[in-house]
């Protein structure tokens, strides 16, 4: 017996896809370096399935049905091109490696041109939807090219998650060459990484102005996840909340240290933003949000040193307070989701990807991390118009941000008040703010640059370029 497709990692991931793929009738081969975990998996969650067990990486590609498929779900980075480099010499032309881990785009883009002069296929596919997703279907976002996507397309569409009425829309599609899967899973990160904090800021306001118990904020979160923010992230914090400790009774997120974790595409998603010189100020708030988090200990000391603005409480009405929380989580959740696709389309016309936006904003909509009710919304826009500027714009959205901004004004406002730290709730107004200004600041930057540096400016009452003696050094 000879696999359809064999899967290199038997981590949480790795091994969920194994058992997804076995269940859709595909018989998979199975190799991890500690060998021990391809028995533990054959003997006890794949026992009796169509599963063929591998020590070495002969005995591995062996098993393959050609031309091979090989998944490769192993620590982004250096571990990746070491199984590749060891993979290589036991394959034959046309033979086609998939690498479905969190890797850097820019490393798909090289990888698949040095495998591509060996007469090797290359893909690189994004998968999201952690554990649960892995083993009941992810939204997968394959880059590469259309010949090697469509050898595998039937695997992976059969794995992945469904939408629709009648459940038969997959959340997969090919989306691009060489490393666009892994870029738009990077970015599908990045806004992950801003609506988490985004919803955890929420839940700072709840709790921290309004003073609301867990069980009191899991009900408010649960009726919010029936309106517009009908989301996946939206669910599982009211699942949070409501949530006990087994060993001292109280709510379970009060016993969890505040101290976050991230892997890194965070950051990447900041850095291209960077790189491309498009706005994305939510999204790398996030990402320090979760820095200064990790500072702790500093962040201990600090509490008795650093001045607050003292013993100031809330007065307002509560009930209006929470629906202004609700608009200011909406509206910054919208200025989010913009800045993610504004870089997506940067990268599109830097790599001539041609990324299909709305299509992408369809992939999502199960699955993944993000997946949430207005993502149709935002497919709509792009049906709409495929060039839209950015989704601020789009009818749908500026009418909503018209309707959310005074709750939205006045929930920031209210946080400055009583020193709760909203920054990436700040940072999506400002962004809203900069973005729907026909005239910022800029014109003294500019006059400043000039200044020190003569690096010229551009006028508002004639053309040209233009650079002005400021100090009359050179008259």
């Amino acid at each position: 017996m000879s696999a359809d497709i064999g899967l290199i990692g038997l981590a949480v991931m790795g091994e969920n896809l194994v058992l997804n793929m076995e269940s859709r009738g595909f018989t998979v081969a199975i190799y991890n370096r500690t060998t021990s975990k391809v028995d533990e998996l054959i003997k006890g969650r794949g026992k009796g399935k169509r599963l063929l067990g591998a020590h070495s990486i002969p005995e591995f590609v062996n098993s393959l049905k050609h031309p091979r498929k090989i998944m490769i779900m192993v620590k982004a980075g250096t571990a990746v091109d070491a199984v590749i480099e060891e993979l290589i010499p036991h394959l034959a032309p046309g033979d086609i490696l998939i690498d479905g881990g969190n890797s850097l785009w820019t490393d798909t883009i090289r990888r698949t041109q040095s495998l591509e002069s060996k007469g090797l296929r290359f893909l690189g596919v994004g998968v999201s939807g952690g554990e649960e997703g892995a083993l009941r279907g992810p939204s997968i976002m394959p880059g590469g090219t259309r010949e090697a996507w469509a050898e595998v397309e039937p695997i992976f569409t059969a794995i992945s998650a469904k939408v629709g009425a009648n459940a038969d829309i997959p959340c997969c599609a090919f989306v691009g060459p060489d490393g666009a899967g892994h870029y738009v899973k990077m970015v599908h990160n990045g806004i992950e990484y801003g609506d988490m904090q985004l919803i955890c800021e929420a839940y700072a306001l709840l709790s921290g102005v309004l003073g609301l118990s867990a069980q009191e904020m899991s009900q408010i979160f649960a009726e919010w996840n029936h309106g517009d923010l009908d989301s996946f992230l939206i669910e599982i914090t009211t699942n949070i909340l409501a949530t006990l400790d087994p060993d001292t009774g109280k709510p379970f997120v009060d016993v969890i240290l505040d101290k976050a974790g991230q892997k890194g595409t965070g950051a990447w998603t900041g850095q291209s933003a960077l790189e491309f010189g498009a706005p994305a100020p939510t999204l790398v708030e996030a990402v320090f949000a979760r820095s200064l988090s990790a500072q702790k200990a500093n962040r201990v000391a600090a509490s008795s040193i650093l001045a607050g603005p003292g013993a100031v409480k809330f007065d307002g009405d509560k009930s209006a307070f929470i629906a202004a929380v609700r608009d200011a989580l909406y509206a910054s959740k919208i200025c989010s989701y913009a800045q993610g696709f504004q870089l997506l389309r940067s990268a599109s016309e830097h790599y001539h990807w041609e990324l299909d936006l709305g299509r992408t904003a369809l992939l999502w909509r199960g699955g993944c991390i993000i997946r949430a009710r207005f993502l149709d919304d935002i497919y709509e826009a792009y049906q709409k118009d495929a060039n839209l500027a950015n989704l601020l714009v789009a009818d749908v959205f500026a009418a909503k941000l018209a309707q959310c901004q005074t709750g939205w004004r006045k929930v920031v406002g209210e946080a400055v008040r009583m020193g709760v730290p909203v920054p990436a709730f700040a940072s999506a107004l400002s962004y809203y703010d900069g973005y729907r200004s026909a005239r910022v600041s800029a014109n003294l930057l500019q006059a400043q640059r000039d200044y020190f540096g003569s690096h010229t400016f551009e006028r508002v009452d004639k053309p040209g370029v233009y650079h002005h003696d400021w100090t009359g050094l050179h008259r």
